[in-house]
């Protein structure tokens, strides 16, 4: 199934859809409980309810099928795509450094011997850096000027768990989606960690769509493509990384617990800004894309201007 968190009509506050086909999507937010179907106020509530709650969408998307007539139909056209879980309970963690061929080139320009890695490298954004398909990426002149784009898978966690092992990791997650992974690299070099170059307000671009885990039965045969301006920076598969999804599970959850919602971005190909010969950082009016077979594209541009859906 392919999720999704939309505003239309007059509603203040984000409704919870799936997607029946590429024109309409059914509010599951709508439900009333007098139509003896569940009743879910957001993506985090479906998530919290885990399989049982994926069921019960299931069955309500078996009676939309038999009732077109049904008044939850909501055209696509029609909706304003919210970030699928706009405020993570959370940091968004995050795996640096997990392509061979992104490695080298980060060491190429910064003049370091290639060093690949033997352990997953974690880092993590603010969830204030999560926005929308179709936001504006803040482009915060006069605090960075090497604003920077990484396309990356994003795992969404389906129930609380910890010490994951090579035969167990595939039954936490919930879903999977796309993340643009915006990055002041500037910031990120001069404060010698990555936390802050990787949290300014808005970096996290995330969406349109969660799709579930049962939609994606090998998270490592996926095409992962970012344009921006129309120009293909990045085309990569995720076959292509060093730790598979696998081991970034086993590993992360080694001692740490991780729980339904949370958010992983798997890292990112080669194909960066600041590694091109001259670099080419985003800049106001920059259209950006990030596509992954499968899971959806999601696209933003860069203004200097920062406007929140929250």
């Amino acid at each position: 199934m392919k999720l999704a968190t939309f505003l239309s009509g007059g509603n203040q506050r984000p409704h919870l859809g799936v997607v029946i086909n590429t024109t309409t999507l059914l509010d599951l937010t709508a439900e009333r409980a007098g139509s003896g179907r569940s009743h879910f106020e957001s993506m985090q509530t479906l998530i919290d309810a885990g399989q049982v709650g994926l069921e019960s969408v299931k069955n309500i998307l078996q009676h939309a099928s038999s009732d077109p007539s049904d008044s939850t139909l909501v055209a696509i056209n029609d909706v304003r795509f919210c970030a699928p879980i706009p405020q993570p309970r959370k940091n968004v963690f995050c795996v640096g450094l997990n392509y061979l061929d992104h490695i080298r080139e980060g060491d190429k320009v910064q003049d370091k011997q290639f060093t690949p890695q033997v352990f997953p490298e974690f880092f993590t954004k603010a969830p204030t850096t999560i926005i929308a398909a179709g936001e504006g990426i803040p482009s915060h002149t006069g605090t960075t000027s090497q604003l920077d784009y990484e396309g990356e898978l994003g795992v969404v966690i389906g129930k609380r768990v910890v010490n994951l092992t090579e035969e167990d990791w595939s039954e936490a997650i919930f879903g999977y989606t796309v993340i643009n992974d915006i990055s002041a690299r500037d910031i990120q070099h001069s404060h010698k960690q990555w936390f802050k170059g990787k949290s300014l307000d808005g970096s996290c671009p995330m969406g349109p769509f969660i799709v579930t885990a049962d939609e994606i039965p090998n998270p490592q045969k996926l095409q992962i493509q970012t344009r921006v301006n129309g120009e293909v920076r990045q085309d990569m598969s995720t076959a292509q990384m060093i730790f598979e999804v696998a081991e970034v599970l086993v590993a992360l959850t080694a001692g740490i617990t991780l729980e339904p919602g949370d958010i992983i971005a798997t890292g990112t190909p080669s194909g960066v800004g600041y590694a091109m010969n001259p670099p080419h950082f985003l800049k106001t009016g920059d259209q950006v894309s990030v596509t992954i077979t499968g899971v959806g594209q999601l696209d933003n541009h860069v203004r200097g201007v920062y406007a929140s859906l929250r």
